[in-house]
Formats: structure tokens, C-alpha cells, sequence
């Protein structure tokens, strides 16, 4: 499962992705895991939350992000929920076709392995990418 929170900058998306990471820590049998473009949730999330700074991993890329998934997957198979706060910021993307392959890579990741993941982006949902649009 991927689920996509779309919204302008100041909408309320790291308000709704925190209120949603707590919850899933209170509730949730397995690991969350929760990667940032830099530490700014540290005091707002639950301490048994997993928090990575993809900015201390030189994550810039989609692809880099994705093999970063992969990696925190092969060290720990009880991950249950991984949360992405603001995509585009960490991999300097956009709503393109590249945004939608990465999001399809994940949904395939989440099929074979159960991991749900939770994914901000900042931008106007009407510019989304109808491969966008099927995890909003």
C-alpha cells in the first residue's frame, strides 16, 4: 500500500504525516520508520519511531532513496510502515514520470514485502501525474 499526501507548502501535510506516524506507532505490531530531508520531527514523533535524516545519508535521488528502502528492509524484516516526509525535497523531484516510476517501484515493494508506506509531497494536487493521482 502507498498513500500519497499532496498539498501546497502550509497546507498541513508534516501536521497530518506526524498525526499519522504516532498512531501508527501506537497501533501497529511492526517497525515504523520515518526519513526526512533533514531532523526537524525529532520532538514530535514517537520515541519508538525510527527517524533518518536523509540529508546524513547523502540521499538525492530517487533511486538512491530507493535502495536506502531496500537496505532498511534487508536489516529488518519487522518494518511495517515506512513514512517519506517531503519526497521532492529530499530527491530534488518533481511531478514527472520519474515520480510516478518511483512511486510504482515502492507499490511493488509493498506488495511483495507488506511494508506500507506514507508519502508527503509539497505541490498543487491538480499538477499531479494521473500515475500520481491513483495513490492520493
Amino acid at each position: 500500500m502507498v498513500r500519497l499526501i499532496m498539498g501546497e507548502k502550509g497546507t498541513g501535510k508534516t501536521k497530518k504525516l506526524i498525526e499519522l506516524i504516532n498512531a501508527s506507532a501506537a497501533e501497529e505490531n511492526g517497525n515504523v520508520v520515518c526519513i526526512e530531508a533533514k531532523s526537524t520531527m525529532t520532538f514530535d514523533i514517537h520515541y519508538h519511531v525510527r527517524l533518518i535524516s536523509a540529508d546524513e545519508y547523502q540521499i538525492t535521488t530517487y533511486e538512491g532513496l530507493r535502495g536506502f528502502v531496500s537496505g532498511l528492509y534487508a536489516g529488518n524484516y519487522d518494518i511495517s510502515h515506512i513514512f517519506i516526509d517531503n519526497l521532492f525535497k529530499i530527491t530534488g523531484g518533481e511531478c514527472n514520470q520519474a515520480a510516478d516510476d518511483f512511486l510504482n517501484e515502492l507499490d511493488r515493494f509493498s506488495n511483495a514485502t507488506g511494508v506500507k508506506f506514507t508519502i508527503s509531497v509539497s505541490g498543487d494536487p491538480a499538477l499531479a501525474t494521473d500515475g500520481m493521482q491513483k495513490y492520493l
